[in-house]
C-alpha cells in the first residue's frame, strides 16, 4: 500500500469538492440521523445530518454540528424558535429515502411527504419522530456555540425522551445498535452497514487486551 500525504498547504490548494470530500470522510465512520422538527406553520421538517455527537450522560446531552447560518437552514432555524427536535436513526429499509431528504425542498414542503416517510409524535415533543425508525430521541435545545473560525453552529440538545426496542438493550443499558440494525456513513453519501466483533472488558493496566469478556454482547 502506497501512502498518500498531504501537507495544510497540500490541502489548501485541492479542488474544493475533492477536498470537501476528503475532509469529510477523513473522522472516520460518523453516526447518521433524521432530525425532525416543525416550523411556525405545522410543517413537519426532516434533515439528514452526520455530524451527531455524545456530549454528556448526567444530564443525557446530545451536540450537532450546522454549517453556517449564512443561508436558509430549516432544521436550525426550527430547533432555534422552537426549541425540541428529534434524532431517529437511520436503517437499510429506508436510507434511499433518508438520502434523499437533504434535496432542497421549500420552506413550506415538508420532506416527510417528499420522501416518503411517516411523522409520528408522543405527547411530550414538540416535532415529529420518524415511525420507520426503532431508535428515537426527543431533545430540547440547551445551548448554542458559535465556532468562529469556520462559523458552524453548534447546537447542545438535552434529552427529554428515549424510545428503542426493549428486547436489544442489555443488563449494562448497552444498546445493540448492529442487532437493531443503524446503519453509519462516510462523507455525506456512501451508506454503511455493520458487524458487531467484540465488547471489550473495562480497561486497566494490568487487563489482557486478547482476553475478550463473556456474554456482554
Amino acid at each position: 500500500m502506497t501512502e498518500k500525504r498531504f501537507s495544510q498547504a497540500d490541502l489548501e490548494q485541492l479542488p474544493s469538492r475533492y477536498r470537501a470530500h476528503l475532509c469529510n470522510t477523513l473522522p472516520g465512520f460518523k453516526s447518521l440521523n433524521l432530525i425532525g422538527t416543525q416550523n411556525a406553520e405545522g410543517v413537519n421538517n426532516l434533515g439528514i445530518f452526520t455530524q451527531v455527537f455524545h456530549v454528556g450522560s448526567n444530564p443525557s446531552l446530545i451536540g450537532i454540528l450546522f454549517r453556517p447560518h449564512t443561508v436558509r437552514r430549516d432544521t436550525l432555524e426550527n430547533i432555534l424558535e422552537h426549541k425540541h427536535f428529534t434524532l431517529n436513526h437511520v436503517h437499510e429499509s429506508f436510507y434511499q429515502k433518508a438520502h434523499q431528504t437533504a434535496a432542497k425542498y421549500e420552506a413550506n414542503e415538508s420532506e416527510f411527504e417528499g420522501v416518503g416517510l411517516t411523522p409520528e409524535f408522543t405527547p411530550d415533543i414538540k416535532a415529529p419522530y420518524v415511525k420507520e425508525s426503532q431508535v428515537k430521541i426527543g431533545l430540547e435545545l440547551a445551548d448554542r456555540v458559535d465556532i468562529a473560525i469556520n462559523n458552524t453552529v453548534l447546537i447542545i440538545g438535552r434529552t427529554l425522551e428515549v424510545r428503542v426496542p426493549e428486547e436489544h438493550i442489555k443488563e449494562d443499558g448497552y444498546l445493540d445498535l448492529a442487532a437493531i440494525g443503524s446503519i453509519t456513513c462516510t462523507d455525506v453519501d456512501a451508506y454503511h452497514s455493520v458487524n458487531k466483533l467484540a465488547r471489550m472488558a473495562y480497561a486497566k493496566p494490568d487487563t489482557d487486551p486478547t482476553e475478550l469478556p463473556e456474554n456482554l454482547f
